[in-house]
């Protein structure tokens, strides 16, 4: 198992996390059994938004004797009403949810208290104009969570949050498809099929925009949706006419700034182990290139993507990574320290780029990277 730290939490979690849907409606045992199995194999990290009452007491009994090894992130804002869950803002819902889910789970705390699914740009001015972020404050002054997070699927509002400076951790939804479209409130446009009838040029600037503020200013970024609803894996459901693989999804994810772990949804030890293959997969196996590379529709001509094809570099530079760290600086319009210390790090940096071109050759997108190169030199001094 790799391990990432959850931005400026520190937290140390797995690359590769639970989503818990998937484990509704079984039994007890059954849900011992899996988390058994996720345990043995490194998985340290969890997402948890329902409010079923029957799978949090079952992760509850799970996890019983091995919290403080186990990160968990809850979230505020669901109830259970009427045998459903239901998304709320009312405060009186929200808190009394919460302490239930701590009973439930058998705990007196959250790692992640994660502000569940704000998408809306005046759902957002609710939350963080009014006592929802209040509530969220003084859970985490309490220490009844230690960090405050936010999921969502605009990025437009997701961006918003950040910088308020209050969210620490954003839950997002990250996959090629996905990265395509432009911010929207609504959720349901990211698995139209209207929404991938035109062509689609390049990771949509707000989303890359999003992502790089994560990583500049240290939220760190848990992925959901990383299959795109099971569509990705599917030649016949995905926009691309081609399947990914769960590596290659997973891998697009954890390559994107910002992102430390994934949230995967398994009903089964099977499915988890589909996930965990990205541990031990060749780079080979976790290359998502030839999906994405000479569509018709959907492109990414000129777009660095960070997938390493330019690799070796005759001056030993790591190309993806002083490509990823200016791009972090033009989005700041600065060069941020944390930056600026990164680029440093590096064995090799921009300036020793001696312009054979060989790596352009190698890369699927067209990435004019003599150029890059020259524009990081500048920008950085060498």
């Amino acid at each position: 198992m790799e391990y990432r730290i959850l931005g400026r939490t520190g937290l140390n979690v797995s690359t590769i996390a639970l989503g818990c849907e998937g484990f509704m409606h079984k039994s007890t045992a059954e849900v011992k059994s899996d988390f058994d199995f996720a345990i043995a194999n490194g998985i340290n990290f969890m997402d948890i938004y329902s409010s079923n009452p029957d799978l949090r007491a079952n992760i509850g009994v799970a996890l019983e004797g091995r919290r403080e090894h186990f990160i968990i992130q809850g979230h505020l804002c669901t109830t259970w009403e009427n045998d459903q869950y239901l998304r709320t803002r009312d405060l009186h819902k929200t808190l009394e949810s919460f302490e239930l889910q701590l009973r439930q789970l058998r705990t007196d705390y959250l790692d992640i208290g994660m502000i569940h699914y704000v998408d809306a740009e005046a759902d957002f001015h609710e939350v963080f104009d009014g006592e929802i972020i209040r509530i969220a404050c003084r859970l985490r002054d309490e220490g009844r969570i230690r960090y405050i997070g936010m999921s969502s699927h605009n990025p437009v509002v997701a961006r918003m949050a950040v910088e308020t400076g209050l969210i620490d951790v954003m839950m997002f939804s990250i996959n090629p498809a996905y990265d395509l479209q432009p911010p929207s409130d609504d959720v349901e446009a990211l698995w139209a099929d209207d929404s991938y009838a035109r062509s689609l040029q390049n990771i949509d600037p707000e989303r890359e925009r999003l992502y790089e503020l994560c990583e500049r200013t240290g939220v760190g970024i848990d992925v959901m949706k990383v299959y795109g609803g099971g569509d990705l894996l599917s030649e016949e459901n995905s926009p691309f006419g081609r399947a990914m693989t769960p590596v290659q999804a997973i891998e697009y994810a954890l390559s994107r700034p910002g992102v430390a772990s994934v949230m995967i949804g398994c009903k089964s030890k099977e499915e988890i182990q589909t996930a965990l293959d990205w541990c031990g997969a060749s780079a080979v196996e976790r290359d998502y290139t030839p999906v994405l590379a000479g569509l018709e529709k959907f492109s990414w001509t000129g777009h660095c993507m960070y997938c390493g094809h330019c690799a070796p570099c005759s001056a030993s530079i790591d190309i993806a990574s002083v490509n990823k760290f200016y791009n972090l600086t033009v989005a700041q319009g600065e060069i941020p320290e944390t930056v600026r210390e990164h680029y440093k790090a590096l064995s090799h940096h921009a300036s020793e780029c001696i312009a054979c071109g060989t790596c352009e050759t190698r890369c699927p997108f067209g990435v004019r990277i003599v150029e890059s190169m020259e524009n990081a030199a500048k920008r950085f001094g060498y």
